[in-house]
């Protein structure tokens, strides 16, 4: 959604400014391309400093517009470099450059983490979906599914609090997932409640092209009084012997640069993926109930016909607690409390600084990442850009500002629509229960 924000906006631009502006436009499209593609990478995940970019842009903007509307002088080089001395104080672009970049900085910063943190949090489910069950819950997961069929019970569901047992051992080191993952869904709502509030991303990145325009018009209409103040400071440049041409064909105007406002589809979008996100909070915990209500089939706690793992009757051990530490007198698992998974342990990690980039974006702060461009390049890039219109990638240019960086994992083509994102947990409970299975019959036989 807020790619495509982006390619409505350079796909306005493109067809309404050759009309508006004539050769002020052709001359100089390079100068827009360059730019939505600088917006595109830095969405992407790229180490490009915003900022930075967009004073770049009105920079070269200013020059190549400075001289196409003085032809009848020759402007060297250095005379562009002093004239962009005095545009701050001049303002040529009227207040537009300094509006745009606190409000855009603002946007796409909480669009670029917003996006990040569902990859982050997909990959962490992926992560721990290819961790391998111990030996040690296989054989307790065979005896809880498969023991009764050799006693002749087949029709005997298991215990609710028997199977409960048996799963949190298996999890005891994804449940200590929960408290980062808890604090991961919360930051991604926060976010969310700014992305469709007061950083008033859909407004912002799908208004852009007319922002631009704005800039254009408060140049044109001030062009004498800018130039006059650019002779005073920087000198009368010398007379052009190529003569002047014909800029003034304007086509100034007000030609249908219109932002066909989507606020209610970013409305509905934030709400959908905020229930989702509240939905998730809890996911790592109520696991164990989830599996055995919905896989095992185990009978209700009070049942004193269910299979216990000895015979049928009551299952009278407490049911243990949640993560790794709770683990120690679990009568069904035997856990190592001592050993926490490493590959777990890593996601906690990429779980944190997750959060604390989103605690970042909240307040409009930026952090870049490391290595997060090539990760993100395929993640719903382009579907609606065509090769004219993205434009090629530029060169990294150097930041004289070193931003704080965080390495994070590398995203495995995952997307970051809502639907992808959604269908995870699921596919998380299919892969744990086959890999459960299939080593418990490996051991059976």
């Amino acid at each position: 959604y807020f790619q495509d924000l982006l390619n409505k906006s350079e796909k306005a631009l493109y067809d309404a400014f050759p009309s508006m502006y004539g050769e002020l436009y052709t001359q100089n499209m390079k100068v827009f391309k360059d730019l939505y593609s600088e917006l595109r990478r830095y969405y992407r995940g790229s180490n490009i400093n915003l900022e930075e970019a967009l004073n770049e842009f009105w920079t070269r903007l200013l020059e190549r517009l400075f001289k196409l509307m003085n032809p009848q002088y020759h402007i060297t080089d250095e005379y562009l470099d002093c004239m962009v001395k005095h545009a701050e104080q001049h303002k040529p672009f009227g207040e537009v450059p300094r509006d745009l970049k606190v409000k855009a900085t603002r946007a796409f910063i909480a669009a670029r983490s917003y996006a990040q943190g569902f990859l982050v949090g997909s990959d962490v489910v992926k992560k721990v979906s290819q961790v391998s069950l111990s030996h040690e819950c296989t054989r307790a997961i065979m005896k809880l599914m498969y023991c009764p069929h050799c006693r002749g019970m087949s029709s005997v569901k298991p215990c609710n609090n028997y199977c409960l047992n048996v799963v949190k051992g298996c999890l005891a080191n994804q449940a200590d997932l929960n408290t980062e993952w808890k604090y991961l869904m919360d930051s991604l709502v926060v976010v969310a409640d700014r992305i469709d509030g007061p950083y008033n991303v859909d407004a912002v990145i799908g208004t852009i092209h007319m922002r631009i325009a704005e800039a254009i018009s408060n140049l044109q209409e001030n062009k004498d009084s800018i130039t006059a103040k650019v002779f005073q400071g920087c000198g009368n440049p010398k007379i052009s012997t190529k003569g002047s041409s014909s800029e003034d064909k304007k086509r100034r105007g007000k030609v249908a640069l219109e932002a066909k406002s989507s606020a209610q589809a970013l409305e509905m979008l934030v709400l959908d993926a905020k229930g989702n996100l509240t939905a998730l909070k809890t996911y790592w915990i109520t696991l164990p109930g989830s599996l055995c209500s919905k896989k095992v089939m185990a009978s209700s706690a009070a049942d004193d016909k269910c299979w216990n793992g000895m015979t049928k009757g009551s299952y009278l051990p407490e049911v243990m607690g949640d993560g790794l530490a709770n683990q120690i007198n679990n009568p069904e698992v035997e856990v190592d409390i001592t050993k926490p998974d490493m590959t777990i342990r890593q996601q906690i990690m990429q779980l944190k600084i997750m959060t604390n980039r989103l605690g970042n974006a909240n307040i409009g702060n930026d952090v870049d990442f490391q290595d997060a461009s090539d990760d993100m390049s395929g993640s719903g890039s382009g579907d609606s850009c065509p090769d004219d219109v993205c434009g090629k990638r530029l060169s990294k240019s150097p930041s004289t500002r070193q931003p704080e960086t965080h390495a994070i994992p590398k995203q495995s083509g995952h997307g970051i629509n809502g639907a992808s994102s959604r269908s995870l947990p699921s596919a998380f409970l299919l892969l744990l229960l086959s890999v459960a299975f299939i080593a418990a019959q490996h051991l059976w036989r």
